[in-house]
């Protein structure tokens, strides 16, 4: 069964999820439905786009949306919530005019035709893509350029963040960082890693290490051969691991006016994915690459070493596809684009060969799973899901496969409810993995037991029959119990991107 227009509700239901929302809020909630864990002590902040249109005018694609960053601090089973835009030079400028003043990277052009748009090469930085609080800085993240950072209590942009003196203005960083929760390298601190690419006729990439004061730890520069579109990269204790996926790139059209950035991206389906592996210390030899599947991966589960293997889980689809200059992304037909299926690579270091075995056929994105297991064997993933089994659907569902076993659960929110990413936040006491304990917060005798799964799934949910959002805390031993709590929202907050969680709280 497949998704097509012929769905006009669903379909409907969903678009009107990426409504512009124009308001902010210092107090985001509405209600509470079900009791809050008393033990669940931080803050979750969440990122996306959250304006669709400027001065009327819709975006073409809802990449292109200035970044809108929520906040929900919890301590002893109370909550607050507030909603901001991040304040950048382009949102600013365009809130003051009134108008689309720059091009956007996935499909929108400004107002005019390609001779309002042709070579115009600049980016403008739309700060949508993460946000993730570090080293007692909290940063709103987007790939092509630098990071901005905000106060943690009130979401007020502070402005730029070159790191230290790490970043040149304007250099890219990128908007999935990953955390080595006991990084052997450091003495078991947790370490925080990042990259950035600068395609080209080659494909400048540069690894960044960081300790949990932001000091840069390690720093390393590499070429990879042809252009390179990475969204994502993958992290064990010894390798950083990126898919080179099989792509061209065509800049003509984009220099000359006629559509963005982004639209320039040609999937080429019978070429094989390129996997680099690069060791994040000199000791372990120069970085390797191995040839695997066609396919495209925007973004990866996990990855661990096993003896000479790696194994890599992600979410893998057919080929890229875009939104085309004349197609409209709120009539999309998911039944005729490739759905994204958990799959996973075992890769031989001592041969070289590449093995990809899809895990489950239902469709899915935004795989997460425990910290402490980041780089490390695991057994639980976790994802945002279509509530059918097979087929391209919306992401209605939140999703549990046990790898160990085979076993999945599903929590649905159909048929009017749309999921976002699901994080994983661990039950204070609870232990994964040797070394990794969370923090002492609530009562020990309910907080003891160990387990990978032991803990919550938080996720913002579109209900588009009330036309507003919720945060919903799911138990992750069990979705099928629904939800624990269900924080009810003032106002609609557009289908959004990524999040993150932090032990630190920001309660007023």
């Amino acid at each position: 069964m497949t998704l097509t227009t012929s769905q006009p509700t669903l379909l409907a239901d969903w678009a009107r999820g990426y409504a512009s929302q124009p308001n902010e809020y210092d107090d985001l909630i509405d209600t509470i439905e079900g009791d809050i864990p008393r033990e669940l002590h931080g803050t979750l902040f969440r990122n996306g786009p959250g304006l669709l249109d400027v001065g009327g005018v819709p975006l073409h694609h809802p990449f292109d949306g200035d970044g809108l960053v929520c906040a929900f601090s919890f301590a002893a089973g109370r909550v607050q919530a507030r909603s901001r835009y991040v304040r950048t030079a382009g949102y600013l400028a365009e809130q003051a005019a009134g108008r689309i003043l720059h091009r956007g990277v996935f499909g929108t052009q400004r107002p005019g035709g390609w001779l309002a748009n042709a070579f115009d090469l600049g980016l403008k930085n739309i700060a949508n893509t993460n946000v993730v609080y570090w080293g007692e800085r909290l940063l709103a993240l987007w790939e092509a350029a630098e990071p901005h950072r905000l106060d943690p209590k009130t979401l007020e942009t502070l402005g730029l963040d070159q790191l230290d003196g790490v970043l040149r203005p304007g250099d890219p960083f990128a908007a999935h960082v990953h955390i080595d929760p006991f990084c052997h390298w450091d003495g078991g601190a947790p370490c925080l890693v990042n990259f950035a690419t600068r395609p080209g006729l080659n494909t400048t990439l540069q690894i960044y290490e960081f300790a949990p004061d932001f000091r840069l730890l390690r720093q390393q520069e590499l070429q990879l051969n042809g252009f390179a579109f990475i969204h994502d990269m993958a992290l064990t204790p010894n390798y950083c691991i990126f898919f080179q996926n099989p792509m061209r790139y065509d800049a003509l059209p984009y220099a000359l006016g006629l559509h963005s950035a982004a639209q320039g991206l040609v999937s080429e389906p019978g070429r094989p994915t390129r996997i680099h592996v690069v060791p994040r210390h000199p000791s372990l030899g120069e970085p390797r690459s191995f040839i695997g599947a066609p396919g495209f991966v925007w973004h990866h589960a996990n990855a661990y070493e096993e003896d000479a293997h790696l194994v890599i889980d992600s979410v893998w689809y057919d080929s890229y596809y875009g939104i085309g200059p004349n197609q409209n992304f709120r009539r999309i037909d998911f039944g005729a684009l490739p759905p994204g299926r958990l799959a996973r690579i075992r890769l031989d270091r001592a041969t070289g060969a590449v093995e990809r075995t899809v895990i489950a056929e239902r469709c899915c994105e935004f795989p997460v799973l425990h910290p402490a297991h980041v780089g490390r064997a695991y057994r639980y993933v976790y994802l945002a899901a279509g509530d059918p089994p097979t087929g391209n659907w919306p992401q209605q569902a939140i999703w549990k496969v046990d790898l160990a076993s085979g076993a999945q659960t599903l929590w649905s929110a159909a048929p009017r409810g749309f999921v976002g990413e699901p994080i994983f936040v661990a039950r204070p006491r609870s232990s994964a993995v040797a070394g990794y304990v969370t923090p002492d917060v609530g009562d020990p005798q309910r907080n003891a037991a160990p387990g990978e799964d032991n803990g919550w799934l938080l996720t913002l949910v579109y209900d588009a029959e009330r036309h507003t959002s919720a945060l919903v805390i799911l138990d992750a031993q069990d979705l099928q119990r629904g939800p624990l709590a269900q924080i009810r929202l003032k106002a609609q907050i557009p289908h959004g991107l990524h999040g993150s969680f932090t032990s630190a709280v920001f309660l007023e």
